[in-house]
């Protein structure tokens, strides 16, 4: 065998049980179809789209309040800030949520709702007056200032 196939291999190896080890690290967290977004997950970078609440608990009657349970988390698990400023999450139907002036403290989390609400580290909110994430089928995609997609995550019939 030569020397590259069996550094590949090594290496291959290596990220394998590194896999193994990270998700048996992983807390367990039921998908129990309830509007807990775990779907297909991709990310090339150290910002992350998280946990995502895309079916707002209880009755959906329009009201700010039922809106701002509808998030989505996008997560900094770097050490250093990340400025977010334009930024975007958009959805399979093209709605869009732009960052504005948000700094991303290193390993945090800021929560983006739907409705409306006073902009602070840790929560932002979209100002919408309807529902963004479909409960059925839907995908939040991240795009960094130059367009560049982040991360995404999906869930549903569609992916």
């Amino acid at each position: 065998m030569s020397d590259s196939r069996f550094v590949r291999r090594i290496a291959a190896t290596a990220v394998a049980a590194g896999s193994v080890v990270a998700v048996a690290a992983m807390p367990a967290v039921a998908d129990s179809g309830h509007g807990y977004g775990h779907g297909r997950h991709q990310s090339y970078s150290n910002v992350v789209l998280g946990d995502i609440q895309y079916d707002s608990p209880g009755r959906d009657d329009w009201s700010n309040r039922s809106l701002n349970r509808e998030w989505v988390e996008v997560t900094n698990t770097g050490r250093r800030a990340v400025d977010l400023d334009g930024w975007s999450l958009t959805d399979r139907s093209g709605n869009l949520y732009r960052f504005d002036d948000v700094r991303l403290a290193g390993r945090s989390t800021v929560r983006v709702h739907t409705g409306f609400g006073r902009d602070t580290p840790r929560d932002v909110y979209q100002r919408s007056r309807d529902y963004v994430w479909s409960n059925y089928a839907d995908k939040a995609t991240l795009r960094d200032n130059r367009g560049h997609t982040v991360d995404t995550h999906s869930w549903g019939y569609r992916r």
